[in-house]
């Protein structure tokens, strides 16, 4: 029946009572047909990630069990994920993680993804939320300078090598989400870690070497001297960090 019911999830939403089971040291993605999913119960064995798709925009579970290292993994979207839980119990080191994408040279760094999470009854040694923004893409690395002809001995004088272009600046990093939580009264605040901290910027550019003078050459009746050496680009600044987001702690 739990096969069943899977399979179900992944073809119909409303099918049946949906039971979801993680599987330890696996990775179980969530069916990214429709933005809202209903589950009876959702459970992640020690170390198992379930893995949220970018269109799933609201989530509802009636009782939800995350094991020891275990975590549900956001991915970075524009729009906020909103989770009701009526049964949460979570194991040590568990987690929920929305951080943005990082950047690369060809996309910009992605904000932590806003999150709304409702857990009606909470038993956890710590609530854990990673909403980090992602680190800014590095700058791009400077172009090395070319060598310069070496000298001939009937004519002609050794180039001089060429400077290295300087590194570009990295790129920002993406903001941290906003993350709004409502627990029971009774869940200490003390066990409420949630970091939504801005990402940080990206590595500077490094700067292009120095192209090489042409060498000394000797010859019948003397020598021809060598070029100089061009000089090494700079390199660039690291990129600043992005801004922090916000929690919003309410209790039910």
């Amino acid at each position: 029946m739990r096969k069943l019911c899977l399979l179900a999830l992944f073809i119909s939403p409303l099918a049946c009572a949906q039971v979801v089971n993680v599987q330890s040291n696996s990775l179980m993605r969530l069916p990214n047909t429709t933005s809202t999913l209903k589950l009876e119960k959702l459970e992640v064995a020690d170390y198992g990630t379930l893995l949220i798709p970018s269109n799933v925009a609201e989530l509802n579970v009636d009782e939800l069990r995350l094991g020891h290292e275990a975590r549900i993994a956001i991915v970075p979207a524009e729009t906020a994920l909103e989770m009701k839980v009526k049964r949460a119990e979570l194991s040590d080191g568990s987690q929920i993680t929305a951080r943005g994408a990082p950047g690369t040279y060809e996309k910009a760094a992605r904000a932590g993804r806003n999150l709304n999470l409702q857990f009606q009854a909470l038993t956890a040694p710590q609530l854990t939320v990673d909403a980090r923004g992602g680190t800014g893409a590095p700058g791009f690395v400077g172009l090395d300078g070319g060598n310069g002809e070496d000298p001939g001995c009937t004519y002609g004088s050794a180039g001089h090598g060429a400077n290295g272009s300087d590194g570009s600046d990295g790129q920002p990093g993406a903001p941290g989400a906003l993350v709004r939580l409502e627990v029971p009264r009774d869940f200490p605040q003390a066990l409420i870690k949630v970091n939504v901290a801005g990402g940080a910027g990206g590595p500077a550019g490094v700067g292009g070497k120095a192209g090489k003078g042409g060498k000394s050459k000797g010859c019948l009746v003397y020598r021809a001297d060598g070029g100089k050496n061009g000089k090494a680009g700079a390199d660039g600044q690291p990129g600043p960090a992005g801004a922090a987001g916000a929690v919003t702690v309410q209790r039910l």
